[in-house]
């Protein structure tokens, strides 16, 4: 599960009891019943972390057969990414706690790898869909969504570019209403909203690229 808090991308993890990789910290996850199916078993182990229904999006991320990624014994994994709004904070048990993807603690088995696959994913779709509605809170100015957006993205983007890229791909619209002045005064900021909290591809040739360096 991805976040962006304090204009940090943050990964939820716990800490492990047991051995193997006891203390180091893993993805919630667990084993799939028999009677189960993938969806099932993905909503009743993030129901032991977090209330389920603060997650804005939910898909299957990769599938790992590393016959050695368990010292246990051969198992096969399929991870999932979900994102929570920014303006959410859900309560976590005491073994759970929210790393920044940038500076990540020891990881247990491969799950190290499975955050950089999720973070992968999600800046492929942040240029080409309307997930980043799954990262922001209802209503937000352009700067808000700017910083959620440096953040996840991991460069800089202005925010009149921003603005103006979602607006012509029709994924912002303007409430009408603006943000209360800051201490410093100044013109109030217009609020936007994403017009569907539903994924959706904006344009599927578009790709959002870091700054060109400049060649020495």
């Amino acid at each position: 599960m991805l976040q962006v808090r304090s204009a940090r991308l943050h990964v939820m993890l716990w800490r492990r009891a047991n051995e193997p990789f006891s203390g180091s910290w893993a993805l919630p996850g667990g084993p799939l019943l028999a009677d189960e199916r993938l969806g099932t078993s993905v909503a009743r182990q993030l129901a032991s972390k977090v209330e389920v229904r603060q997650l804005a999006h939910l898909e299957q991320l990769e599938t790992r057969s590393d016959p050695d990624r368990d010292p246990r014994g051969r198992t096969v994994a399929t991870a999932y990414l979900g994102l929570v709004p920014s303006h959410l904070d859900p309560v976590l048990p005491d073994d759970t706690a929210w790393q920044p993807v940038d500076a990540l603690p020891e990881t247990a088995f491969d799950h190290g790898s499975i955050v950089t696959s999720a973070l992968e994913r999600l800046r492929a779709k942040l240029s080409y869909t309307n997930v980043g509605f799954a990262l922001a809170p209802p209503t937000f100015s352009v700067a808000e969504l700017r910083e959620i957006y440096v953040a996840a993205l991991g460069y800089e983007v202005t925010a009149t570019n921003l603005q103006r890229v979602l607006l012509r791909r029709g994924v912002l619209e303007a409430t009408g209403e603006t943000a209360a002045s800051g201490r410093a005064g100044g013109r109030p900021a217009a609020l936007y909203r994403f017009v569907t909290s539903s994924l959706e591809v904006t344009d599927p040739f578009a790709v959002l690229r870091p700054p060109s360096s400049r060649a020495r």
